[in-house]
């Protein structure tokens, strides 16, 4: 349905999809499983990441082996972003960190900035944005907006769960950038929520409702 669509359904990435669905998941466990879960998606989204061959010397000989090619730049939505690097990092730990602060306009929808601080080697970086949600699609096409206008060229998307609306905007706007997700989901309601979705994220990250 989605060209640039991948849903991955690995099922450790889907049973700990469905606990952070679980309106009974507490803010401590919803912020744990969102981390590990978060690691299990970058296995999937670096899959295909540039490599250099380099020299390397082990105790017996000198042999040769593979590293990444290019700096990793994570750029996580502020706030909710925020819960996913951590997993992220953990796997990447010499990713840089960006920062975007997007919030959505509770009576238009769209997206508004507030925050923005990227690395100066943008240009030369293979790029993740992070979101845990992609709903309407307005913040993640203003993040790509913004990547793109700072000089990022290559870049990929990731969030936990996405609705049609959301993906087809995304794909209208940024067709050449891979969507990663746990889950799509079947539509959005009147206030611009992911049905049946995980509630807000953000909110349920930090302990906010």
């Amino acid at each position: 349905m989605f060209k640039n669509l991948t849903i991955l359904d690995h099922p450790l990435i889907q049973q700990k999809l469905f606990y952070l669905r679980d309106k009974r998941t507490n803010n401590l466990n919803f912020r744990t499983m969102l981390d590990e879960l978060a690691g299990l998606m970058v296995y999937e989204v670096t899959r295909n990441l540039p490599v250099r061959e380099r020299s390397v010397e082990t105790p017996l000989e000198l042999t040769s082996g593979f590293v990444l090619a290019k700096p990793v730049t994570l750029v996580p939505i502020l706030r909710a972003g925020l819960g996913m690097a951590t997993g992220i990092l953990k796997l990447i730990p010499h990713a840089r960190v960006a920062h975007l602060g997007l919030y959505r306009d509770k009576t238009t929808l769209k997206p508004v900035e507030y925050y923005r601080k990227f690395p100066s080697d943008l240009p030369e970086s293979e790029i993740i944005i992070i979101d845990p949600m992609l709903a309407t699609g307005g913040s993640a096409v203003a993040a790509a907006d913004f990547v793109k206008n700072n000089g990022g060229k290559s870049i990929s998307f990731v969030c936990l769960v996405a609705a049609p609306e959301g993906i087809a905007l995304f794909e209208k706007r940024h067709p050449e950038i891979p969507v990663y997700t746990a889950a799509l989901d079947r539509e959005l309601n009147d206030h611009g929520y992911i049905l049946p979705g995980l509630g807000d994220a953000g909110d349920r990250i930090y302990g906010t409702e």
